[in-house]
């Protein structure tokens, strides 16, 4: 499905607001009244709209129930970085809470690069949102018979770059993380109350990030990042199983670790294993890697970023510039 007519700005057809502000995606850390794009264009069920008329209905089961899934994805110099995983991920979370996604994986590819065409972006950001679509007010799912896709292209700094050169803080919440028996994080669900009051509790303590434990007392994940520890030479992240997200970026910090002959061992870990940690750092498509050097007001190692996070940052950054899907031509 090839969607390159930049002349369709169409109003969607649902209940207008009584204002017309905008929307704004949250994906940054600091507030901010648009996506950072000039003129945006973006993509609802085919067509693109403007930044301010980019609206959908308020009987969208998204919006009243969570219902629907999303992933954030990151490009870079004009390719888009993992796409192919970060599509896996969205069909394995469609597949389990019985969506049905609206097109191909291919037509889904050209839809999301023509989005970034539309924005006239080399590097950016990447919001991919299926809806259940438009229902009634019941939780029935059965009552959206069309879901809908959405495509958000938009700048972010997630953390200013001194944090990557100095460090973050994080602090542990009472908030667990959702048990896999009741909502499962592998799901990538527009349901994130779990994480928002996490991160509530963090601004509270005025901490960077919050670290989440699981029903075991055992680390799980921040909010937005999973979390790995680096002690002897060695690194350790938390199972899937402990709560943590399948995380893309993860995945690539085993494929890095490899390169530099580091053993990564995923295993459950606590809170004091943090503390006496030689160096922590946390992963994600909209933080990239970010060290830790603080927990709970423990200084973790000499209280700066370690060697083996600073040559794993270093070669992640070499690898967003020259590795991904080709944008344009």
């Amino acid at each position: 499905m090839k969607t390159t007519d930049a002349t369709v700005l169409e109003e969607p057809k649902a209940h207008r607001r009584a204002t017309e502000e905008t929307i704004e995606p949250a994906i940054e850390s600091r507030s901010r009244p648009t996506t950072g794009v000039k003129e945006a264009k973006i993509y609802i069920d085919g067509k693109f709209y403007s930044e301010t008329n980019a609206k959908v209905s308020v009987f969208d089961h998204g919006l009243l129930y969570g219902d629907g899934i999303f992933e954030g994805i990151r490009f870079y110099n004009g390719r888009v970085f993992r796409l192919e995983q970060h599509l896996e991920r969205l069909w394995n979370s469609a597949r389990s809470i019985c969506l049905e996604i609206p097109m191909t994986r291919q037509e889904m590819t050209e839809a999301l690069l023509e989005t970034i065409r539309q924005n006239h972006l080399r590097d950016g950001y990447i919001r991919l949102v299926v809806t259940r679509g438009v229902g009634n007010l019941g939780l029935n799912p059965e009552q959206c018979k069309n879901p809908s896709v959405i495509i958000i292209v938009a700048t972010i700094a997630l953390y200013h770059e001194d944090f990557y050169r100095k460090g973050l803080s994080i602090v542990t919440v009472a908030t667990r993380r959702s048990n896999p028996a009741s909502l499962n994080p592998a799901v990538k669900s527009l349901n994130y109350l779990n994480n928002v009051m996490a991160r509530i509790e963090a601004n509270l303590a005025s901490a960077d990030e919050a670290l989440m434990l699981n029903d075991a007392g055992n680390v799980a994940e921040c909010t937005a990042d999973n979390i790995f520890i680096i002690k002897h030479g060695q690194i350790f992240t938390p199972p899937i199983t402990a709560g943590a997200l399948q995380g893309i970026t993860r995945s690539v910090v085993f494929d890095i670790a490899g390169e530099f002959d580091i053993k990564v061992i995923e295993a459950d870990f606590t809170r004091h294993d943090i503390f006496v940690a030689d160096e922590c750092f946390l992963t994600g498509t909209a933080a990239e890697i970010v060290p830790v050097v603080k927990a709970d007001g423990r200084i973790i190692g000499n209280g700066k970023p370690g060697p083996i996070t600073t040559r794993i940052v270093a070669r992640f950054r070499e690898m967003t510039q020259k590795t991904g899907t080709p944008i344009f031509d």
